[in-house]
């Protein structure tokens, strides 16, 4: 897969919005329009402040069913992702947390999205929500049933679980690419708003081999330059809010500071390169 072609650049920032509680979530406030109006301010901030791609989750539906979300949730959302599509004119992606990759197919067949994210695609995962087996089996057929070009990005040992099988960074990355067919593979750190280590980010690069690498946790200006000195791609969410605090809305004005860290430290990283080539 060329992330060239999907973002119209080879070091995409996908910028994550959180949607407030949704239907039959613990949380929810009985209200769709405030939800949809949030996820409308936060797509226009990320987009104005540059990012090349959008990814909607139900991040505020916690605590997470581990498998098939609720009918409604999956009639929100794809209402919601709808109408960011409308206001936007970069790539969206979808993540149904914990784990519903065919939610996720099904919403984007339908909307348009280019893009999901799978948290365990491959392996087994003890998390928060008890123990989550991938199944890469199901969710490739029904990709192929649905007719659909909708590219898979997953997590490799994904935060906020340990795993059970595949303990080990390079095994897990082999499997995910090519038993489990993933077009993209994402690596964090242990939980949201902790980067994975540089060691980890470096070993994981080796054995994606030709497939796209992202930072799936902790990015922020100040490592993201070690951080895409690896990686092909960054998804980042909490470095973006209000004080930098998860609970927040999207802010333009951080979204634009990160996007030019991004931007500054590619071009390091050229200029560095070409150096090391020439001597």
């Amino acid at each position: 897969m060329d992330l060239n072609i999907l973002f119209d650049t080879p070091k995409p920032v996908i910028g994550v919005i959180h949607l407030l509680p949704l239907p039959t979530s613990p949380r929810w406030g009985s209200s769709l329009k405030e939800v949809i109006d949030r996820a409308e301010q936060e797509a226009t901030a990320l987009a104005a402040g540059g990012v090349q791609g959008i990814i909607v989750e139900n991040f505020f539906d916690a605590p997470f069913t581990k498998n098939r979300v609720d009918p409604a949730v999956v009639s929100a959302m794809s209402l919601v992702v709808h109408r960011v599509k409308q206001m936007v004119g970069i790539p969206v992606g979808i993540n149904v947390l914990r784990n519903d990759g065919h939610s996720a197919l099904a919403i984007a067949s339908c909307v348009g999205a280019q893009f999901i994210r799978v948290n365990v695609l491959m392996g087994v995962m003890a998390t928060d929500q008890g123990v989550i087996e991938g199944d890469a089996f199901q969710l490739l057929r029904y990709r192929r049933e649905l007719g659909v070009d909708v590219k898979i990005f997953a997590d490799v040992l994904v935060k906020h679980a340990q795993p059970i099988s595949v303990p080990q960074i390079t095994a897990a990355v082999h499997d995910t690419i090519h038993r489990g067919l993933a077009d993209a593979v994402i690596l964090s750190g242990w939980a949201t708003g902790n980067p994975p280590t540089i060691d980890d980010l470096h070993e994981a690069k080796l054995a994606c081999g030709s497939t796209p690498l992202l930072v799936g946790s902790g990015a922020t200006w100040d490592n993201i330059s070690q951080l895409m000195e690896y990686a092909d791609g960054v998804i980042v969410s909490s470095s973006l809010k209000r004080n930098g605090q998860i609970q927040q809305a999207i802010d333009p004005i951080r979204v634009g500071r990160f996007v030019d860290a991004v931007r500054s430290g590619i071009a390091h990283h050229k200029h560095k390169h070409m150096v090391e080539a020439r001597s």
